[in-house]
């Protein structure tokens, strides 16, 4: 008898150990973890905390890590979205390039940008036909926004070589140097377009 209540006891013991353990790590890890770093990271970086947002007049135009849609022939457009641009609904298509759906959607689209920039199929970079693995990048090759600068040149009625400088002073560098391709925001090449036209830069 005594035998079996201390094979008893010793299960019992180790079964709560592993639960106290585990009530332990969810405690950290779920809780005090998460919370510590929304806190420091609120703290030392408040506007990339905030989710980045672009502030115009008072009014959020939106954010420097989503993209969005431009239409208008006086911006300059970013990457196709299927997520439609939606950042709760981040995806890429999933689509193999095999499957003939993207396809024909990757040819309607280099038909659409070679038709409004007056350019030749070939020309056209891959990025602006190409959609992102999130669906939201905000940023497309500098390749791909002095494609554009004819036809904005042309919807503002200025000067190309005026676009042009605009642009190439919102041309990125790779992180520290080495991560990453130059890049364009296209939110804030448009907003400083705009600005530009105010007399506000």
């Amino acid at each position: 008898m005594n035998a079996e209540h201390k094979m008893w006891s010793e299960r019992n013991t180790g079964w709560l150990a592993a639960v106290r353990g585990a009530l332990v790590l969810i405690l950290l890890c779920g809780g005090l973890y998460p919370l510590l770093t929304t806190v420091v990271g609120g703290l030392l970086f408040p506007h990339q905390a905030a989710g980045s947002l672009v502030v115009r007049n008072g009014t959020v135009v939106g954010s420097e890590l989503v993209g969005q849609p431009f239409e208008a022939a006086r911006y300059f457009h970013g990457r196709p979205s299927a997520a439609n641009y939606d950042p709760f609904n981040v995806a890429g298509s999933n689509q193999a390039a095999s499957n003939p759906d993207l396809r024909q959607r990757a040819e309607a689209t280099a038909a659409a940008i070679a038709n409004a920039n007056g350019v030749e199929v070939g020309q056209i970079p891959v990025d602006l036909i190409a959609a992102s693995g999130s669906g939201i990048d905000p940023h497309i090759s500098p390749e791909s926004a002095r494609l554009q600068i004819s036809r904005v040149a042309a919807a503002r009625n200025r000067d190309v070589a005026d676009i042009g400088s605009v642009l190439e002073a919102h041309v990125e560098p790779p992180v520290l140097g080495i991560l990453g391709q130059p890049r364009v925001n296209v939110l804030a090449l448009n907003l400083a377009l705009d600005a530009r036209k105010e007399g506000k830069q």
